[in-house]
């Protein structure tokens, strides 16, 4: 049955505007943004086949290529194509509001863009955000990638960076494509080496997270870790 043929009440559009986007279940929104579906299968039919597809993980969705998303069927190129600038989008929009505020004024921006960021790729990387003196976002920037399973991170590197961008503070982040948030030995050990190098040039470490899978970013800071 065709959306069109719902009750008002029922239909993911007019319950977004009653209700508000929060009220609706993944498919739903995601249905709205497909707007039509193929034939046999609704809109939300199709989302429900998009979201299966992936596992169900919004992570890896969004991270997804286009051509991945046109394995599915009724997901032509052109709804593929808006489905990643969309995302892209929601990225950029998360940049822009920790280059505006306070990082810590918006640790929920910051952890939604480490995770949309980080989330989805297949293999490790190590990144930094480093803040001005009002914790305002200078720049993000890859500082290391490596395998599946791990990562060479050069702490003298780090300082070299922080000294160049002119940072006045760090928020470190990595993510762990096994999709296990758990901090290891080595995690803590490198976290605690960088911190100590980092305030030999007055550079304060914020926080350092690790992203991983659908869960919210691990924080350091909140562990007690730093």
């Amino acid at each position: 049955m065709a959306i069109t043929d719902w009750p008002d009440a029922q239909r993911p559009r007019e319950r977004l505007i009653e209700q508000g986007a929060a009220a609706l279940g993944d498919a739903e929104l995601l249905a709205i943004f497909l707007r039509i579906g193929v034939k046999g299968m609704s809109a939300v039919d199709l989302a429900r086949a998009l979201l299966a597809h992936f596992d169900h993980s919004l992570v890896r969705l969004a991270g997804a290529a286009p051509a991945q998303l046109t394995r599915v069927k009724g997901v032509g190129p052109a709804k593929a194509a808006q489905l990643v600038a969309a995302l892209e989008l929601a990225r950029r929009g998360l940049r822009e509001e920790l280059r505006s505020r306070p990082a810590l004024a918006s640790p929920a921006a910051v952890r939604d863009w480490l995770r949309l960021t980080l989330a989805p790729l297949p293999h490790e990387v190590f990144i930094a955000l480093w803040l001005d003196a009002q914790n305002r976002l200078i720049a993000d920037e890859e500082m290391f990638r490596g395998t599946l399973t791990q990562t060479s991170v050069y702490p003298r590197e780090v300082v070299k960076r922080a000294l160049a961008r002119n940072a006045a503070a760090v928020i470190l982040a990595h993510n762990h494509p096994s999709g296990v948030a758990a901090p290891s030995a080595a995690d803590e050990l490198l976290t605690r080496s960088l911190g100590q190098a980092l305030a030999l040039v007055d550079v304060r470490l914020v926080d350092h997270f690790i992203v991983a899978g659908d869960a919210a970013p691990l924080s350091f800071a909140e562990r007690g870790l730093l």
